[in-house]
């Protein structure tokens, strides 16, 4: 039998799966192994007693990472998937009683700054026209081409981006940058959250990571009509079109190698034979359980994990006007919860806690009339050996007595579905090493360059994909990582 054109994905996250379409568009037979029962990764739903929740990711941007894959496999989107861009992109709640709403229209957005916070409208415009031009003549180099080749360096695109680079991208934090640019603390400490886009510290991470807010505030951000799951649905439908074959609650136990090659998996004791494996697993466990590579795992774990979260799905039963499809109520100190979630990786008394609630944009359908789905997140330590069980409980109490205080209502009582997510669940569901959701952190000011690559220096034939390598963690970086490793793969 000839396995020349046969490839393996490990897992059935978005980028395993989007890696799967893309081969089988190229002519390769696919299949996908998962250890679940169902595809997504962390992109799953739940449903409890008429409400439904979103899992995992709940912020959607760059839906033409989605477009991409439809038309290179000929198919309609408009027959899987639709979505639509939100008026408001988040609701900023703080301590003192400050709302901020964070307007899609970019004028609208300015003049509450100026408003509420008494920016300067000119700041916004020069800081997204900055973000924009990081992201589209650097950023989106970084993240569409492997940092790992040679021949990436001898592109005449990456001299460009080399030539867009300033100093304080790199030698500045985020937060620097931030606060040399706007006038208000609050100002700064919004556009600071955009760290914890990739799981990292903005009082540490390289001001280049002000590329992040350019995908919000200048492209928009999007509800996928049916909530985040139908990424989910639309990718797994679409790879079942094109020929992908699904094993779910089919754990692979090891990579086969030989001659330094990749040469299929091992699954409930069976070797499957092929010359292509993708792994859409952390690559620490790649390394430490599917390859028995303990030292390959520990020379990953030199970089600092990204942060990790704390999320409660609740069922409220009552509708709060005020809130939004995204929702953050803010942190007093900043700072202190950043040292507390990456140098202490300790609970931090007073977390910023993110709301989403998808019952905003389809009432009665995401929950029960009349009232709300809200995905509770807070930021959360990586997983070394606290008690999750105590934090649990104190951080449930912190974030019902902030609540209370900033929408002026007894939470509480108005509970009555829940469910818990915390690291601990999300390594063992994900696969995701101490509960990291990003991986590795972007804190170092090379972190962009020590990513695991996406592909193996010592295995021919063995690629990575997803959160934990490069481009990052996130379901456009992800989308990317899929798009680098199947143009790497010669048919």
């Amino acid at each position: 039998m000839n396995h020349s054109n046969k490839a393996i994905i490990i897992g059935a996250g978005v980028a395993g799966m989007a890696t799967a379409i893309r081969l089988a568009v190229k002519g390769m037979d696919v299949t996908v192994y998962e250890k679940n029962t169902h595809p997504g990764g962390k992109l799953t739903d739940l449903k409890i007693n008429g409400y439904r929740f979103d899992a995992g990711p709940s912020l959607f941007t760059q839906p033409q990472n989605i477009a991409e894959l439809f038309a290179l496999a000929g198919e309609p989107m408009e027959d899987h998937f639709s979505y639509r861009q939100m008026p408001v992109s988040c609701n900023y709640f703080y301590e003192d009683g400050t709302v901020v709403n964070a307007y899609a229209d970019k004028n609208l957005f300015a003049q509450e700054l100026a408003a509420k916070l008494g920016e300067n409208e000119s700041s916004l415009f020069s800081y997204l026209k900055r973000s924009g031009k990081i992201y589209n003549n650097i950023g989106s180099f970084f993240t569409d081409h492997s940092l790992h080749k040679k021949r990436t360096f001898f592109s005449r695109k990456i001299w460009k981006a080399l030539m867009t680079v300033r100093w304080p991208y790199i030698f500045r934090t985020m937060h620097q940058m931030n606060a040399a640019h706007f006038a208000n603390k609050k100002t700064v400490q919004l556009f600071n959250r955009y760290a914890t886009y990739n799981g990292s510290d903005p009082y540490k991470a390289p001001g280049m990571l002000s590329l992040i807010p350019h995908l919000e505030h200048n492209e928009g951000v999007f509800y996928p009509e049916g909530g985040m799951i139908s990424i989910t649905n639309a990718l797994y439908q679409l790879a079942l079109k094109k020929g992908v074959v699904f094993h779910f609650d089919s754990p692979v136990q090891r990579i086969i190698q030989h001659e330094r090659k990749a040469a299929g998996v091992v699954v409930n004791g069976k070797n499957i034979i092929a010359n292509i494996v993708v792994s859409n697993i952390d690559a620490y466990f790649t390394y430490k359980h599917l390859m028995n590579d303990v030292s390959k795992a520990k020379k990953i774990l030199k970089q600092e994990r990204s942060s990790s979260a704390l999320i409660f799905y609740w069922g409220i039963k009552k509708e709060f006007a005020q809130l939004g499809l995204h929702n953050i109520f803010f942190a007093e100190n900043y700072k202190a919860e950043f040292d507390h979630l990456f140098r202490l990786k300790k609970m931090y008394g007073d977390p910023t806690v993110y709301i989403n609630i998808t019952a905003k944009c389809e009432p009665g359908v995401q929950a029960p009339d009349g009232k709300e789905n809200w995905f509770v997140m807070v930021n959360a330590p990586a997983n070394v050996g606290q008690d999750w069980n105590a934090y649990r409980e104190k951080y449930r109490s912190a974030i019902i007595s902030k609540l209370n205080k900033i929408v002026q209502t007894d939470i509480e009582p108005l509970i009555e579905t829940e469910a818990i997510l915390d690291p601990v669940l999300i390594e063992s569901k994900t696969a995701s090493f101490m509960g990291s959701l990003y991986g590795t952190s972007s804190n170092a000011k090379m972190a962009a360059f020590l990513r695991h690559p996406n592909f193996s220096r010592s295995v021919d034939g063995l690629y990575f994909v997803g959160g934990s390598v490069h481009p990052g963690g996130g379901i456009p970086l992800c989308l990317k990582s899929a798009k680098i490793v199947s143009e790497s793969i010669s048919t």
